[in-house]
């Protein structure tokens, strides 16, 4: 007797288009908040970006508080963090447009500016996720043992 074929394996993508549409609904969401700030405060060609940083530096804060809430603090349904997360936040911050920025700043040359740009952008990204992240732990309860 010969053992039984191999079925086609595990198919990890299998049950993941709840997940996907939630991420899809986020983003469209985040995106769609991020393109109304660009119109409520542009930016000129030849300026600083302002609100490309400012969107990013909200958006990082926000994921801060978010991970430590759904991670730490709260148990939440499955596609939260993938709506919220990945979604909303993802399509909110806008790190394609940062390097768009840069690039077109030294273009300009403006390169001393669009190195400022660059080292501004990472380190208050950071700092935000960071910042948000210690508010969130000290601002909520924490969930019971």
């Amino acid at each position: 007797m010969e053992p039984p074929a191999p079925g086609p394996g595990p198919q990890p993508w299998r049950g993941q288009g709840p997940v996907l549409a939630a991420v899809a609904l986020g983003g469209a969401l985040g995106a769609s908040a991020r393109y109304g700030a660009s119109l409520l405060w542009p930016t000129a060609t030849d300026a600083f970006p302002w609100t490309t940083l400012l969107v990013n530096v909200v958006g990082c804060a926000a994921m801060g508080v978010l991970m430590v809430v759904l991670g730490e603090l709260r148990t939440a349904h499955r596609l939260v963090r993938p709506f919220l997360g990945t979604g909303v936040l993802g399509g909110f911050t806008t790190f394609s447009t940062y390097a768009v920025d840069i690039r077109r700043l030294a273009d300009l040359g403006a390169a001393r500016t669009a190195l400022g740009y660059l080292a501004l952008t990472a380190g208050a990204a950071l700092a935000a996720v960071w910042a948000g992240a210690w508010l969130a732990r000290r601002a909520v309860p924490r969930r019971p043992a």
